[in-house]
């Protein structure tokens, strides 16, 4: 999506989030420093004047923004110097930031020590997501100073989360859009002690996501995190009669295949997850 796409989609979201109470933290996923600053400065003006706010604070607060995604600039030779420089930069900004570490992306990672730096020099530094995989940050176990850790990558739901043995606060997952209720199953159960049930929970999820994300791996139209959740969505939203409506239509305006959904459809009832019906009948 275009800057002005993404400010048409973020109306309509903001409405919603004052009405039902609920919190939107907005990503400034951009490749380069320059690009995040921009993003950041022109959504803030943007926000102040669609409420009439004195302040980026005030605007904030009335359009229950609490907050802007950000990763690390794109490039493979990037140096923890250079990266910690544009981080600071933005986090410089005064507002809240949450950092994402997606190395599949930006071709390179934040290291913990980088991490750690920023979460002493920064109170505005609220959250941590990893989907590299490697967990390495998590791993250390440091102190940040309250900095909120959850954990992007796909598979181990239980284990991560554990209170004894996991190394993360929360999960923040594409496949949430999917798999809601049963992942707040999965952590709940986590926190009850009752481990073995949240593990079997987990695994079945996991078994249908990855071989979904194998399926969508060579369509023409690229984004598998968007086209596989995109197909499970669509036959959690139709359940058993998902192959009889169109295939989801991405922002290309093209439509995934029709045999991604009935392989979704396949995947998720022999792992007892497909519903009868669906969410939107």
């Amino acid at each position: 999506m275009n800057d002005a796409d993404i400010h048409a989609l973020l109306d309509v979201i903001l409405r919603l989030a004052v009405e039902l109470r609920i919190h939107v933290l907005i990503g400034v996923l951009k490749r380069t420093e320059d690009d995040m600053l921009k993003c950041v400065k022109e959504t803030l003006e943007w926000l102040v004047e669609r409420v009439g706010a004195a302040t980026a604070d005030e605007a904030l607060d009335r359009t229950s923004v609490v907050g802007f995604t950000v990763c690390p600039p794109t490039g493979v030779g990037l140096s923890q110097s250079e990266i910690l420089a544009a981080l600071c930069h933005v986090l410089d900004r005064d507002v809240p930031v949450a950092l994402y570490q997606l190395p599949q992306v930006t071709q390179n990672e934040m290291s913990a020590e980088t991490v750690l730096e920023l979460a002493k020099r920064y109170p505005n530094f609220i959250l941590f997501k990893d989907t590299s995989g490697a967990d390495r940050v998590a791993r250390t176990r440091m102190e940040l100073g309250g900095v909120f850790l959850v954990r992007g990558a796909e598979g181990e739901y239980a284990r991560w989360t554990d209170p004894e043995t996991g190394v993360y606060a929360g999960l923040l997952l594409s496949t949430a859009n999917v798999f809601a209720a049963q992942l707040d199953a999965v952590l709940r159960l986590v926190q009850d002690g009752q481990t073995a049930a949240a593990a079997s929970i987990a695994e079945r999820i996991e078994t249908v996501v990855r071989h979904m994300f194998s399926l969508v791996d060579g369509v023409a139209v690229r984004n598998p995190f968007t086209n596989a959740n995109k197909i499970l969505d669509h036959v959690m939203a139709f359940g058993s009669d998902a192959e009889n409506h169109d295939p989801p239509l991405l922002y290309s305006g093209h439509r995934l295949p029709a045999r991604l959904v009935a392989a979704a459809v396949e995947l998720l009832d022999a792992s007892d997850l497909l519903p009868s019906s669906g969410y939107y009948n």
